[in-house]
């Protein structure tokens, strides 16, 4: 049975189609309209209403290739249901490759917004009323800040655990628990009655091959999984992804400049060396130790760091031997699955 066209922003996209909207948000000083664009892929047949975005913070161009790569693949043919893409939601920040909006508010502490608020209010109440509550089922793409990256990574809130079964579908290296954010598009979705997974890997304003891969795949997955899409060409995670039941930042002791002898994946334990940091002279050198045994799974990149700055981001993992084989066998496996790239046939 072939399902009714689908509805946004006053626009309809029938059953078998797929159309990118333009949702109006703002205009510049100079009078230059912005908009928020969704892809919508509208499938013949009924099933979920899914949603894949990024560039919530603008900065972070990984999870716009995975959107980008993502809508290039040809697994979409047979779709059930519906794909809403917004492979950029802050499209201020995007131009100026700033995290923020122009007022310098953070959109992901911002849902679910108002639209008689500011401007970050604003397009978050958008974003939810026009995607966020339209859909059944949702993925939020990020990476970390500029001059830090994440180890490509899973976030899913304590208080929701039926989100870990599409977590460990998903197959990124690590799931992280992770409390809800005041206004957070975690939040928000889950006040919508809606399940989010939310996907953290490399660095902001950079490419990084691996996490584009892991997230290109992961979102095919949890499709599969959902019934939405068929399985051909898309692999199983070959192991199952790690569990962190907590993690902490570990910050400069001191300030001057640090050389980092670990890197993301590092597993580590209690009183390990991850860095030294040194005043410019070279007359005082602080080590930076683990307190306790775990994964690194985001660090600082910049050599010049401040007293309070966070240097590594510390998971709390099962024993080592398991921990440092899962990561091996997860990597080993996307450099042999497809890049479902639009160069590649699926």
């Amino acid at each position: 049975m072939m399902q009714a066209a689908f509805e946004i922003g006053g626009e309809r996209i029938d059953a078998g189609t797929r159309r990118t909207i333009d949702l109006p948000v703002s205009k510049l000083s100079d009078h230059t309209p912005v908009t928020m664009s969704v892809h919508v892929i509208h499938g013949r047949r009924p099933g979920p209403v899914m949603f894949v975005s990024a560039a919530v913070h603008g900065d972070e161009v990984i999870g716009v290739e995975i959107v980008r790569r993502l809508l290039r693949t040809r697994s979409f043919n047979a779709l059930r249901g519906t794909l809403l893409a917004v492979p950029i939601v802050n499209a201020f920040g995007f131009i100026n490759h700033s995290r923020y909006l122009p007022d310098r508010r953070d959109l992901n502490r911002s849902f679910p917004g108002s639209p008689r608020g500011s401007l970050a209010a604003r397009l978050a109440h958008l974003f939810v009323e026009q995607i966020v509550s339209r859909c059944d089922f949702g993925i939020d793409l990020h990476s970390a800040a500029i001059h830090r990256s994440n180890l490509p990574q899973i976030r899913v809130s304590p208080s929701k655990p039926e989100t870990l079964r599409l977590a460990e579908v998903f197959g990124a290296p690590l799931i992280l628990r992770s409390r809800l954010r005041e206004g957070s598009l975690r939040q928000a979705a889950q006040q919508c009655g809606v399940d989010m997974l939310l996907y953290e890997a490399g660095e902001g304003l950079r490419f990084d091959e691996f996490a584009v891969r892991v997230g290109v795949s992961g979102c095919l997955r949890v499709m599969r999984e959902k019934g939405m899409i068929s399985g051909r060409g898309i692999s199983q995670p070959k192991v199952a992804p790690l569990v962190s039941i907590g993690s902490n930042w570990l910050r400069a002791p001191a300030g001057g400049l640090l050389r980092t002898f670990r890197n993301n994946g590092d597993v580590v334990g209690q009183g390990d060396v991850l860095g030294i940091i040194a005043d410019p002279f070279g007359e005082v050198e602080v080590e930076v130790c683990a307190p306790e045994a775990g994964m690194i799974i985001g660090r600082a990149h910049l050599p010049v760091v401040h007293e309070g700055d966070g240097l590594f981001h510390l998971a709390r993992l099962a024993p080592r031997v398991e921990a440092e084989q899962t990561l091996e066998s997860l990597a080993s496996q996307l450099e042999g699955d497809p890049l479902f790239d639009e160069d590649e046939i699926i």
